[in-house]
C-alpha cells in the first residue's frame, strides 16, 4: 500500500513538472511573470556592470535581451552582455516560471544583482538544464565570478 501511495504522488510530481511549462503564458509585450512591475527607469546590463564594479550590490531594474532560458520548466533565464558572457536570473523563491519563447525577447525584471561565484558544480547543473551537450558540459572545470540577479518580477518589454 505504501508502495503505490509513493507511486501515486511520485507519478503526479512528474506530470506537474511535464505540464508546468504549458501552463506559462507566452512572451508577448507587456506580459509579467512573476510581480507586476514597472520598467520605468531600467538600467541596461552594461550600466548594471559598472555599478557593481563599485558597489557590491544593486537593487532595482535592469532590462535586456533574453539568450537562454531553463530547458526543463523555465526556472531561469540569462541576459546578454556585450562581452559574450550572460547574465545569470533566477526568480525569487522560484514563485514563477517563464516560457521558452522568452529567448530573443528584450525584458525588464526588478530584483536585485550581485557579483556571485558559481561552483563548478551548479554551472554543469545550469549548462544541463540549457540543454548543453555532454561535451560542453564536461568542459566546465573551474569556479566562476559573475552577475547574478534574483527577480521578484519581469515583464517583456517587445
Amino acid at each position: 500500500m505504501k508502495q503505490l501511495l509513493s507511486l501515486t504522488i511520485a507519478l503526479f510530481a512528474v506530470l506537474q513538472m511535464g505540464l508546468a511549462q504549458q501552463q506559462i503564458e507566452p512572451a508577448k509585450k507587456g506580459v509579467h511573470y512573476g510581480k507586476k512591475i514597472n520598467a520605468n527607469n531600467a538600467i541596461s546590463v552594461s550600466t548594471l556592470e559598472t555599478k557593481l564594479k563599485t558597489s557590491p550590490n544593486y537593487t532595482g531594474t535592469v532590462e535586456g535581451v533574453v539568450v537562454d532560458v531553463c530547458k526543463k520548466k523555465g526556472c531561469f533565464l540569462t541576459l546578454k552582455r556585450t562581452d559574450g558572457e550572460s547574465v545569470m536570473v533566477r526568480f525569487t523563491d522560484y514563485a514563477y516560471f517563464v516560457p521558452q519563447d522568452i529567448v530573443g525577447k528584450k525584458v525588464a525584471l526588478e530584483g536585485r544583482a550581485k557579483m556571485k561565484e558559481t561552483s563548478v558544480e551548479w554551472q554543469k547543473h545550469y549548462a544541463e538544464d540549457k540543454g548543453a551537450s555532454k561535451e560542453e558540459i564536461a568542459k566546465i572545470s573551474r569556479p566562476k565570478t559573475d552577475i547574478s540577479i534574483v527577480a521578484d518580477g519581469i515583464v517583456v518589454l517587445n
